[in-house]
């Protein structure tokens, strides 16, 4: 089992370096490995947290890292995790899980049907300040992290694209500064609640960090539209986990094994 979280970790690293929605992978092992939901949800922080500090370190010796950018646009993110964390209690989370399932759907229309907006981004467009709606869309976003964070490096990905300007690749290095800032202050939530076993975060994180350094070197050398293959593939399997297509598979395979 250490070994597999080991694996785990290090495709975790590279899917949510390159994409978003890594913890599809890690958190079925840490349940495995005998941990409550809850603090496997905890747990899994860590590895994201150095796997996020290993990202940013690459991007920024790749020259891709916008810092200024990437503070500015963390502050009404944090703030929307905070409010979505208390709204979580009263959310139908099966409820939740299809709709965001029916909004990556959307998402890879998007993607399919306009890459030349996702390959080339508008630089032209990115301010050096924020604007109102900016502002908006990610405190949105960081609301959708707050109660469930599966996912929301796609979501922020597509808004630093669509809603900023950046091209894939430099908001590929920004999505990992921004979900690098929230995962520290919900490590540090986790952390006092007693809800982490910080032994088996640091062994999984083992595998996370060089999965981000080779995802970033990957993601500055090949560009967009290597990024743009990996997000695509990530949002179908993403959706089709959300809507239980997977779990029905499993279970299907099961009993024909």
């Amino acid at each position: 089992m250490y070994l597999a979280g080991i694996a785990a970790g290090f495709v975790c690293g590279w899917v949510n370096t390159l994409a978003g929605s890594g913890s599809l992978v890690t958190l079925p092992v840490l349940l495995a490995m005998g941990l409550p939901a809850n603090v496997a949800n905890g747990t899994n922080r860590i590895a994201i947290v150095l796997q996020n500090i290993i990202g940013s370190a690459s991007f920024h010796q790749k020259r891709m890292l916008d810092w200024r950018g990437g503070i500015l646009l963390s502050i009404p993110t944090l703030a929307g995790s905070f409010v979505g964390a208390h709204i979580a209690l009263n959310l139908d989370e099966q409820m939740m899980r299809r709709t965001i399932g029916a909004l990556m759907l959307i998402m890879l229309i998007t993607v399919l049907l306009d890459p030349k907006r996702w390959l080339q981004g508008h630089p032209d467009k990115v301010h050096r300040s924020l604007n109102w709606w900016q502002v908006i869309l990610f405190f949105g976003i960081g609301i959708y992290g707050g109660f469930i964070q599966a996912g929301i490096g796609v979501f922020l990905l597509a808004a630093l694209v669509l809603g900023v300007g950046y091209d894939l690749v430099r908001g590929n290095a920004v999505k990992v500064l921004i979900i690098l800032a929230q995962s520290i202050v919900a490590l540090l939530v986790f952390g006092l609640n007693d809800q982490v076993v910080w032994e088996i975060g640091v062994l999984m994180a083992l595998g996370t960090m060089p999965g981000a350094w080779v995802a970033a070197h990957m993601a500055a050398e090949r560009g967009a539209v290597f990024v743009r293959g990996v997000l695509i593939a990530v949002v179908i399997v993403s959706s089709l986990d959300l809507f239980g297509v997977l779990q029905l598979l499993s279970n299907l395979a099961g009993h024909l094994l």
